[in-house]
C-alpha cells in the first residue's frame, strides 16, 4: 500500500471509512500524530513526515455523535449537579433531624408531618416562579436565587426557637426547591451535545441521590443522643448553597448558549459554544438550530390556549391529560417522598435501637437508590416505558408486601429482611417510575399543548406528595405499620391497572405518531388539525425539519430539566 495518507490520488480513492479502519491503529484518531513503537527512533523524510493532511486527519476523526465531551463541558456539567446535592441533602438529613427536632422542641406528630409536608406545597410555588427567575434573569442567576434562598432558609430553620419561625424557614427552603429543582438539569441540557446530553443529564438526578446518602450520612457525624443536634444538622446544609453562590459570582460558570441566543447575544453564545464544541463551523449550526427551536417553541405557545385546555379540552386532549396526570400522581402515591422523610421512623419501629445500626441501614439504602438511577436510565430506553413502569410497579407492590410482613418482626432476620425490601423498593422505584414518570409524560403530550399540560401536571404531583409526607405518621398510627404499608401496595396495584388502561408505548414513537394515536383511539382529528397547522401551516417549519432535528423534536430543555429534576428528587 502506498504511503499512508500522503499520497493525494491513493486518499482521494479511498472513502472516509476506509481511511478511519486502514490508519486507525497506525494514527492518532484525534491528532494525526504517527504512533510510533517506543524502542523505535522517530525519522522524519521529504516523503515521510509522519502527520497526516488535514483532510486525512479530519476523515480520521469519530463522527460528532461519537465524540467525548470536552473537559468544559463536563466541569460545568459538575457544578450545576452541585446544586442538586444540595437538594438531595436537604432531602435526606430530614429523616435523621425529625426525630431529634420533635424531642427537642416538643413537637406533637401532626406538627412535625406538617413541617416536613409543607416543603412540597411551598415547592409549587417556587416552580410556579422558576420559569420567571430563567427566562427574564438566565439559568445561572437562577442557582444564586435557589443558593441564596437556601442559605436563608437553612438558617432560619436551625436558629429557629419557635415553630413559627421554623414553618418560615421551611417555607424558604421550599421556594428554594421549587426554583431550583428544574435548572440544573436544564443547564446541563442546555450545554450538553445531543448525544451526551442523557448521560450528563442524569449527573442531575444521580447528585441528588447522592445529596440524599450524605444527609443519611449525618447521623455519623453528630450524637444522635443528644436532641439539639438537629440544628447543627440542617445548619451544615447551608455549606453547598455558598459554594454555588461563589461560583456563580465568580463567573466560573458561564451562561447557558440557549438563553444567550434568545436574548440576543449570539456572540457570547458563540464564545461559550466553542468550548463545548471545537470544531470549526459547529458552533453556528448549533446557534441556528436553537433559533429555528425557539420559533417552534414560540409558535407551540400560541397553537392552544389555557381555555381550551382547561375548560373545554377535546376528547384527544382529555385522554392525554387523563394519561399525564394520573401517572404524575402515581409518582407521588406510592409514597416515595414519604417514605423517604420518614426513613428513619421506619427503621426505628423495625426495632433497630443503636445509632449505629440506623445510620448503617441508611448509608444502604441511600447507596442502592443512588446506583439504581443509573440502571433506570439505561433500561428505559432498552426495554421501553411500559414494561419498566409495571415492572417498577409490580417490584414496588412486592416489596411493600415484605415490609408488612417483617416490620413487626423481633429476629435479626426479620430485620435484616426488612432492610433489604426496603432497598428492593428504592431500587425498583428509581429504576422506573422514579426517571420514567417524568419522561413519559412528556412524551404523551402533543407539542401544540406540552409546555402547559406539563404545568398541569406538576400540580397533581406536588399536591400529592404534600399530602402523603403531611399524613404519614398519622395513617401509619391508624392502620398500624403492616396495614399503612399494604395500602400502599394496593396503591401500586391499582395503579397497574390504570396504566394498563391508559398508557401506550411512547419509546421510539414521535410527537406526532402521539397524537395520531389519540386521535384514532377518541375518534378525535382536532388535535391533529392543530398540530399540522403548527408544523406546516406557517411556511417556516415543516415537518420534516422537526422529524430530523433532535433540538426540536425534544422537549423544550427547560421542560427537560423539570421532568428529570421531579424524577431526581422523588
Amino acid at each position: 500500500m502506498k504511503e499512508a495518507g500522503l499520497d493525494r490520488h491513493s486518499k482521494e480513492e479511498e472513502d472516509p471509512i476506509t481511511l478511519r479502519h486502514s490508519f486507525a491503529e497506525k494514527y492518532d484518531p484525534v491528532t494525526g500524530e504517527e504512533h510510533h513503537n517506543r524502542d523505535e527512533p522517530v525519522t522524519h523524510d521529504d516523503h515521510h513526515v509522519g502527520v497526516l493532511s488535514e483532510e486525512t486527519r479530519d476523515a480520521l476523526k469519530p463522527p460528532l455523535s461519537q465524540r467525548r465531551a470536552t473537559w468544559p463541558t463536563l466541569l460545568w456539567s459538575a457544578m450545576a449537579a452541585l446544586n442538586s446535592v444540595n437538594l438531595g441533602y436537604d432531602l435526606g438529613v430530614s429523616t435523621n433531624a425529625g426525630p431529634l427536632l420533635m424531642k427537642d422542641q416538643d413537637l406533637s406528630q401532626c406538627q412535625l408531618e406538617l413541617f416536613l409536608g409543607s416543603l412540597n406545597f411551598w415547592s409549587i410555588w417556587g416552580a410556579l416562579l422558576s420559569p420567571i427567575v430563567t427566562e427574564s434573569y438566565g439559568r445561572r442567576n437562577t442557582f444564586f436565587v435557589a443558593a441564596l434562598l437556601f442559605v436563608v432558609g437553612v438558617l432560619a430553620q436551625s436558629t429557629a426557637k419557635s415553630y413559627a419561625f421554623l414553618m418560615l424557614g421551611r417555607m424558604v427552603v421550599g421556594l428554594a426547591v421549587g426554583v431550583g429543582e428544574a435548572v440544573d438539569p436544564m443547564y446541563i441540557a442546555e450545554i450538553a451535545p445531543p448525544h451526551l446530553r442523557g448521560e450528563l443529564v442524569s449527573w442531575a438526578e444521580a447528585g441528588v441521590s447522592f445529596g440524599v446518602v450524605l444527609g443519611f450520612a449525618s447521623s455519623f457525624c453528630f450524637n444522635m443522643e443528644d436532641p439539639t443536634n438537629w440544628r447543627n444538622m440542617i445548619a451544615i446544609g447551608a455549606a453547598m448553597p455558598i459554594v454555588m453562590i461563589l461560583l456563580v459570582k465568580l463567573r466560573l460558570m458561564p451562561e447557558s448558549p440557549r438563553f444567550l441566543v434568545q436574548k440576543g447575544r449570539s456572540g457570547e453564545a458563540r464564545e461559550v459554544l466553542e468550548r463545548i464544541y471545537p470544531e470549526p463551523g459547529v458552533s453556528e449550526r448549533v446557534i441556528k438550530e436553537i433559533e429555528e427551536a425557539l420559533q417552534l417553541e414560540e409558535a407551540a405557545s400560541k397553537a392552544v390556549g389555557w381555555e381550551a385546555l382547561l375548560c373545554q379540552p377535546s376528547p384527544a386532549t382529555r385522554r392525554m391529560l387523563i394519561v399525564g396526570c394520573g401517572l404524575a400522581t402515581i409518582q407521588q402515591a406510592v409514597g416515595i417522598d414519604s417514605i423517604m422523610f420518614y426513613m428513619m421512623f421506619v427503621i426505628q419501629a423495625s426495632g433497630i435501637r443503636s445509632d449505629t445500626g440506623q445510620a448503617v441501614a441508611l448509608i444502604t439504602l441511600g447507596t442502592v437508590k443512588l446506583i439504581f438511577v443509573f440502571v433506570g436510565a439505561k433500561l428505559l430506553d432498552k426495554w421501553g416505558r411500559r414494561p419498566m413502569l409495571f415492572m417498577s410497579l409490580l417490584g414496588l407492590a412486592a416489596s411493600l408486601v415484605v415490609v408488612s410482613a417483617t416490620i413487626d418482626g423481633d429476629s435479626p432476620l426479620a430485620k435484616m429482611v426488612l432492610i433489604g425490601s426496603l432497598a428492593t423498593y428504592l431500587a425498583f422505584f428509581s429504576s422506573g417510575l422514579g426517571p420514567g414518570n417524568w419522561v413519559v409524560i412528556s412524551e404523551v403530550f402533543a407539542l401544540s399543548i406540552r409546555a402547559k399540560a406539563m404545568s398541569i401536571a406538576i400540580l397533581p404531583n406536588r399536591i400529592t406528595a404534600t399530602i402523603m409526607a403531611s399524613s404519614f405518621l398519622s395513617v401509619a398510627k391508624a392502620l398500624t405499620w403492616p396495614g399503612f404499608f399494604m395500602l400502599l401496595c394496593g396503591i401500586c396495584l391499582g395503579s397497574c391497572l390504570f396504566l394498563y388502561v391508559y398508557l401506550p408505548e411512547t419509546a421510539g414513537k414521535s410527537l406526532e405518531e402521539m397524537a395520531a394515536y389519540f386521535a384514532e383511539i377518541t375518534g378525535d382529528r382536532s388535535i391533529l388539525d392543530v398540530e399540522e397547522k403548527l408544523h406546516g401551516g406557517g411556511g417556516d417549519l415543516e415537518l420534516n425539519k422537526i422529524d430530523q432535528r433532535e433540538v426540536s423534536t425534544e422537549m423544550s430543555s427547560d421542560q427537560k430539566g423539570f421532568n428529570v429534576a421531579n424524577g431526581a428528587l422523588s
